[in-house]
């Protein structure tokens, strides 16, 4: 039964008298509940592979908030994991793989991808059973150029010069590196699909450090394919394609991937936002900044977003992922704002 899951209707083009929300990251640092499960699980990776603890932290936002939407908890690095790289996750470092060379993308092994993956298959499965049903499921993986950058760097950086270098200097090893991502993220999404998500979103997170040329190339295209490959099995599943930081190319990023809905970071002004949601429904845009401070900012940020896209689909959400110093008691505030309505 998935008549009143609002999210869906907004995905499907209608206007709710009170938009629906959820937050990127969620289930994560800045709950106390979060903290002691991560403590239990040994390490990052542990947690995402386990499915009693993954379906614990994704469950902990749902019971505190009632958020209309819960998202898989588990990470995007999980694909070149599944494909035999080395991943580890360092505190303070964040992520760290052994960078990857033109001659290696070749050899990528996903003879055992879905093995890999089966225990974030599992924690879908247990997710849909145990959810509320008026909750609309979400599934994801990162966009083959995002997960690019960390194959190519071996960790995160300021502006992915070594994975903008590396498509300069090797352009058919990139297009070979990109091919295969978008052809394991799809089947990886067909997966999530099958074990139950109702929606499937695609994170972009460093697609604005492109220039225009590259932009199409590195992220329209790998998008747009892993669309089709979804959608020639789940023609009608919605998918929410989030390229932060695209700016001026946010409209071809739509038009070219064929993505339901869009996800607009902060820094979308709201009279582009209108524009965008003309042609189809939008998912943002709250700095998560503004949710640190709380108060004032916090009230005329959300009523900012309400004031220019209610009358739209919307879904109302962060223009990134929830930071770990963010206090609980600012998320219910913000909470009580959007169900309000337009002030």
């Amino acid at each position: 039964m998935t008549a009143n899951r609002v999210v869906l209707d907004v995905l499907a083009g209608k206007k709710t008298a009170v938009p629906p929300l959820w937050m990127m990251r969620q289930a994560g640092r800045y709950l106390p509940e979060y903290r002691e499960t991560r403590k239990r699980a040994g390490s990052f990776l542990d947690l995402c592979y386990n499915p009693d603890l993954a379906v614990e932290v994704t469950l902990q936002p749902i019971r505190r908030f009632g958020f209309d939407a819960s998202i898989l908890f588990s990470d995007i690095l999980v694909i070149p994991h599944a494909l035999g790289r080395s991943l580890r996750f360092e505190e303070g470092r964040g992520p760290l793989l052994e960078p990857i060379s033109a001659e290696e993308i070749e050899r990528l092994d996903g003879k055992r991808f879905h093995e890999h993956l089966e225990p974030v298959y599992e924690t879908v499965r247990r997710l849909r059973r145990e959810l509320p049903q008026e909750t609309t499921l979400i599934g994801f993986c990162g966009a083959p150029w995002t997960v690019a950058t960390y194959m190519i760097a071996g960790h995160g950086t300021p502006d992915q010069a070594p994975a903008r270098l590396f498509g300069y200097r090797h352009p058919e090893a990139m297009d070979t590196l990109l091919t295969t991502l978008a052809d394991w993220s799809a089947a990886y999404l067909l997966r999530q699909a099958e074990a139950g998500a109702d929606v499937l979103q695609i994170f972009d997170s460093w697609s604005g450090v492109l220039d225009e040329a590259c932009f199409d190339r590195f992220c329209v295209g790998p998008v747009a394919s892993i669309v089709s490959k979804v959608r020639a099995v789940y023609p009608d599943i919605p998918i929410i394609g989030f390229p932060k930081g695209a700016g001026a190319n946010y409209k071809n990023y739509r038009e070219q991937t064929g993505v339901t809905a869009l996800g607009l970071d902060w820094t979308v002004p709201l009279t582009q936002a209108r524009s965008l949601q003309a042609l189809g429904p939008v998912q943002g845009n709250l700095d998560p900044l503004r949710l640190v401070a709380g108060g004032r900012a916090l009230d005329e940020g959300v009523d900012a977003i309400l004031d220019h896209l209610s009358d739209g689909p919307l879904i109302f959400n962060l223009g990134h992922g929830i930071t770990p110093e963010t206090p609980v008691g600012h998320v219910e505030a913000m909470v009580r704002r959007v169900r309000q309505g337009k002030l």
